[in-house]
């Protein structure tokens, strides 16, 4: 049998369908709806309205309103642990990146960001104890948080700008008690301190 002209330059079309919409732009806007509202407040129509989908789309990419809360929390997670390095991917030593670190913390909690709240915070607050998925994420973030910090001090113990004597790890929770207590007041709209004053006072951990 003869082939059709120009058979062999025809493309194959590529199995399954492609996505009809951009996933990391339709999670941003789905983490601020989360954010602000909460989980068990957030419907699915507030998450079609606010990521511009319609429910078929919404569907074909997850399975319910907890899934897309799931991958909602990832993106935020890999959005935070991108700023933080940032702030921290400096020349300076490792006691002034920790500050620079704790003053980004405070300025999260403050204003519009702090009013929108962090999703880690809301998220251990509102579905931790009934969830163990969302719970293990939770306390895996916060353990990252931790590590995060404790690694900024030894840092700074190894260039000797933090003393040999303080405990990384003693020191680095308690600033997360502290940075993370800071979301939950500026999730209220109470203002935190003014940012050199809770640095310096988280900065005492380290003297």
């Amino acid at each position: 049998m003869n082939e059709p002209a120009g058979w062999h330059t025809h493309t194959v079309r590529p199995r399954g369908r492609p996505r009809e919409f951009d996933i990391d732009t339709a999670l941003d806007r789905a983490i601020r709806v989360f954010r602000e509202r909460g989980y068990n407040a957030t419907s699915i129509g507030d998450l079609i309205s606010a990521m511009g989908l319609a429910s078929g789309s919404i569907y074909k990419a997850f399975k319910d309103k907890r899934a897309v809360f799931l991958a909602a929390f990832e993106r935020y997670m890999s959005l935070r642990n991108e700023q933080l390095r940032q702030v921290a991917d400096t020349a300076k030593c490792g006691r002034e990146r920790l500050i620079d670190v704790l003053a980004f913390h405070v300025e999260s909690s403050r204003g519009i960001e702090g009013r929108r709240g962090c999703l880690v915070v809301g998220s251990a607050v509102e579905l931790a104890i009934v969830d163990r998925e969302v719970a293990a994420r939770v306390s895996g973030s916060l353990a990252r948080n931790q590590a995060f910090l404790a690694d900024l001090i030894r840092q700074g113990q190894t260039d000797r700008s933090i003393p040999g004597h303080v405990d990384p790890e003693a020191a680095a929770r308690v600033m997360v008690y502290l940075t993370q207590g800071m979301r939950v007041v500026g999730k209220a709209g109470w203002p935190p301190p003014d940012a050199s004053t809770v640095v310096a006072t988280a900065m005492k951990l380290v003297a």
